[in-house]
């Protein structure tokens, strides 16, 4: 049983807040229940697309780890998602970045308002990560992060197709290259299962940060959303959560300037997207800490650019998550002394500790991640470019 001090029981427990347990026995709970950590289990889920309409089957294995990890009484509440995909091109985007922030307003909302003690919070498509990791900076209280996970790639012939395949086609077809039977073909094909989109785009390189940043267990960022892992990580995030609370761990204890350093080394690497810089300048700002643009110029120049991925590379996340997933990239960072390994992660352990620890399969890997001494380019996958303006009086 978790024992540091709860504020639920400030909401929860005395007689004057008798009104406020008779809502809860009204859902179910018992003396009991009222008497453990009220937990939270942010979904972040929606049937307009693929990348979050598996989020609330997590949820369920994630309460069955909180109940499993420490007796909590765990309770789901949603948050949105705006589907970049389909917004892509149209009005629709207009919405897609705001999104980012009213996710993050209102996990705080139903966080606060109802005196949770801490939380799991569940992301897929790409605004949902950056914006659960906002809330959970600026709560400050015991969270963990879970990934929906990507979606397997599809396959046309001999090429493995990614959401990207479909836009690309479309200029194919335009350009007289293939027919537009072959275009529906592939629009068929792409994306064959729920979850994110295969490649590094944005979702999955912000569940990498996540796990870099030691929000997420080790090895969470890169098993598919079909894949039966995913359930287990879903389980134990929940696990995770209720030793955090037992060990006072918040989420600015583990989102430090080192952390975010690591966070960029880790995107760099990967060839990540570029609106991760947005996002984890959003994070810091959160989390108090002062990180600029230099910060990212300054790792970029240092970190070679190691992993083969989508769109920059050949492979997708579920060819990462076969041969060690975002651990073997950071293990191959911190033997180069790249990654900072003292740095604390949620799970209470060291990023070190959690690396040494992890179980890597035995399988030939240096197609996807090659070594730090011999990389795809000696660089980092982004970099920052400045512009020079001379005013000029006429």
């Amino acid at each position: 049983m978790v024992r540091i001090n709860l504020r639920s029981q400030e909401r929860y427990g005395g007689v004057l807040n008798a009104p406020h347990r008779a809502f809860l026995r009204s859902i179910g709970f018992s003396d009991e229940d009222i008497g453990k950590p009220l937990v939270a289990v942010v979904a972040a889920w929606s049937e307009a697309g693929p990348c979050n309409i598996h989020t609330l089957q997590l949820a369920v294995h994630v309460k069955e780890g909180v109940r499993r990890g420490g007796g909590g009484s765990p309770l789901t509440v949603p948050t949105i998602v705006v589907n970049d995909n389909i917004g892509m091109g149209t009005e629709g985007m207009r919405y897609s970045l705001v999104s980012r922030d009213v996710i993050a307003d209102t996990i705080e909302a139903q966080v606060n308002a109802h005196a949770f003690d801490g939380f799991v919070g569940i992301g897929g498509c790409d605004k949902t990560t950056p914006g659960i990791l906002m809330a959970m900076a600026r709560l400050n209280i015991p969270a963990v992060y879970l990934y929906g996970g990507t979606a397997e790639p599809g396959f046309y012939g001999n090429l493995k197709l990614t959401i990207e395949d479909v836009h690309e086609a479309i200029g194919a077809y335009l350009a007289g290259k293939i027919t537009e039977d072959e275009l529906y073909e592939i629009e068929k094909r792409a994306h064959p299962t729920y979850g994110t989109c295969a490649g590094m785009f944005t979702a999955n390189t912000m569940a990498a940060i996540a796990e870099a940043l030691g929000m997420a267990l080790p090895g969470s960022a890169s098993p598919p959303a079909t894949s039966a892992r995913r359930v287990m990580y879903a389980v134990e995030s929940g696990v995770a959560l209720m030793n955090a609370m037992e060990l006072g761990i918040k989420p600015r204890d583990v989102m430090t300037y080192e952390a975010f350093e690591n966070a960029i080394t880790v995107l760099m690497a990967m060839g990540g997207s570029t609106n991760a810089i947005l996002h984890l300048l959003a994070i810091a700002y959160e989390a108090g800490v002062k990180l600029t643009l230099e910060d990212f110029d300054r790792i970029s120049r240092r970190t070679p650019y190691i992993a083969s991925l989508r769109p920059g590379g050949d492979y997708v996340m579920a060819d990462l998550d076969a041969v060690g997933g975002v651990p073997l990239v950071m293990l191959k960072l911190l033997k180069a002394g790249l990654l900072n390994g003292k740095v604390l992660t949620i799970t209470g352990k060291t990023m070190e500790e959690n690396l040494k620890n992890y179980k890597f399969p035995n399988v030939p890997h240096d197609h996807i991640v090659r070594d730090v001494s011999n990389p795809i380019k000696p660089w980092g996958g982004i970099r920052i470019l400045k512009a020079h303006w001379r005013l000029r009086v006429l």
